[in-house]
C-alpha cells in the first residue's frame, strides 16, 4: 500500500480528480490550501496592505491506494504537466506505508 500526496492551484483542481477517476483511485481526502512561493522581502513590505496574505488558492489531495494505482496517476500527471503550459504543474509524492489500522 502507498500513500499518494498531491497539490495543485485551484485552477487545475477539477484535472486532478478526473486523474484520479482514469487511475481507479476512488477513495481519497482533499482539502483547500494557500500555496506560496519564495518572495522576495521587498515584495511583503511594499505591499499597500501587508496583512493580507498573499497566497495562490491551491488544492491538496491525499489517498491510500494500490501501488500500480499510484504508478498510474503518476503517469496521468507527468503527462497532464508535458502538454500544459503553466508555470504551476500538478506535484505529486508518493510514501510507502508500514502500517495501516
Amino acid at each position: 500500500m502507498k500513500m499518494i500526496i498531491v497539490t495543485t492551484v485551484e485552477e487545475y483542481k477539477k484535472e486532478v480528480l478526473k486523474i484520479f477517476k482514469k487511475a481507479g483511485i476512488e477513495s481519497f481526502s482533499g482539502s483547500d490550501i494557500d500555496g506560496y512561493k519564495s518572495a522576495s522581502p521587498l515584495l511583503y513590505t511594499s505591499s499597500w496592505f501587508p496583512s493580507e496574505k498573499g497566497g495562490a488558492a491551491s488544492n491538496l489531495f491525499f489517498s491510500f491506494c494500490a501501488e500500480e494505482k499510484v504508478t498510474e496517476v503518476f503517469k496521468l500527471l507527468k503527462e497532464f504537466n508535458e502538454e500544459s503550459e503553466t508555470t504551476n504543474p500538478i506535484r505529486a509524492v508518493e510514501l510507502p506505508v508500514q502500517r495501516t489500522v
